[in-house]
């Protein structure tokens, strides 16, 4: 079973860049995608980027394209996401997925319902 281990949050001013990483430790299970969200206070959870694990390909919420990357790291199970030109309104808690089912194929990336493993989140605060 998968667990995601978020990391990499804490607080950031207007136009900085931070970067979160996410560990997928434990056994028995295959990677088909991993994503971002996040969570505001009182807004639903909001798909941030994913990509699909054997190919490389990439989506990006229409709120970050161009402001933020997404890669990897094979041999450590490792996402990472590169976050910069930060805005206040990126201020969230920011989750790590894992889906290791494949329900859904390569696309449809963003969809919350494909993901089976969740990180505990960790909080990224941007100052004005």
């Amino acid at each position: 079973q998968a667990r995601p281990v978020e990391s990499g949050g804490g607080l950031v001013q207007a136009g900085g860049s931070l970067r979160l990483s996410c560990a997928a430790s434990g056994r028995g299970f295959t990677t088909y995608a991993m994503g971002w969200f996040r969570q505001a206070p009182g807004k639903e959870r909001e798909f941030v980027a994913a990509m699909w694990w054997s190919g490389g390909s990439t989506v990006y919420g229409d709120s970050v394209k161009g402001r933020f990357t997404i890669s990897k790291d094979n041999a450590k199970n490792t996402m990472n996401l590169q976050m910069n030109s930060l805005k206040p309104e990126d201020t969230a808690v920011y989750y790590c997925a894992v889906d290791t089912n494949n329900w859904y194929g390569r696309q449809n990336l963003p969809t919350r319902t494909r993901y089976d493993a969740w990180g505990q989140g960790t909080q990224v605060t941007v100052s004005s």
